[in-house]
């Protein structure tokens, strides 16, 4: 049985959906320590230029250590219309772009205050565009060592994933050449309803 363990990430990368198509049970990892510089609270996409890194501004307590379940998103920048402009300058002119905005817009209007909640439902979201069933597990406490899981916990810190995966058309790929394992959006946009077949056949 194929039963990953992964962290719930913001509109996370290709290697995470190519783990979440391919196994039989997803388990969500809900009781970890927020880590920074992680695409808990960012996403990396294909802009005109390259490499764009969009991320989520937080709020910053005093605590050593917080749980991200319990990490709350900061209101005071608009980063939802800046994400929302960048993604627009970056795939307006991709295939489907256009055929999945009504579905993604609701993440750049909608207010959260957890960046769980915001996490969890750009995952929904994805998932259902890819139509994909998207039925997962929760933890209830944290485990350093999960041998009962395929643990992909690994893939939320973007340094230390490296799988590299099959090149498919990119809108700027003739200017800067193929951009291996963004955000799961660049493969939805450039690809639509064969991207799930795509993330099938891949291997992590």
């Amino acid at each position: 049985m194929n039963n990953i363990l992964i962290h719930p990430t913001y509109f996370p990368s290709i290697s995470h959906f190519v783990a979440m198509a391919q196994a039989d049970s997803i388990t969500l990892e809900m009781d970890d320590n927020f880590q920074k510089q992680t695409n808990r609270n960012r996403m990396m996409i294909y802009s005109p230029n390259g490499i764009q890194l969009l991320n989520i501004p937080i709020k910053h307590t005093k605590e050593a250590h917080q749980k991200t379940k319990d990490v709350k998103l900061e209101t005071a920048f608009d980063w939802q219309k800046q994400h929302f402009k960048s993604l627009e300058a970056a795939y307006r002119t991709s295939p489907f772009f256009e055929y999945f905005e009504d579905a993604i817009t609701p993440i750049f209007t909608k207010k959260h205050t957890f960046l769980m909640d915001l996490n969890l439902e750009t995952m929904d979201i994805v998932s259902k565009c890819l139509a994909m069933p998207f039925e997962y597990k929760q933890t209830a406490e944290y485990f350093h060592d999960a041998p009962d899981f395929k643990d992909l916990r690994n893939l939320a810190n973007g340094k230390k994933d490296t799988a590299v995966f099959d090149p498919y058309t990119q809108v700027f790929g003739e200017k800067h050449g193929y951009l291996n394992n963004l955000s799961i959006l660049d493969l939805l946009f450039n690809e639509g309803r064969y991207a799930l077949d795509y993330l099938k056949k891949q291997t992590l």
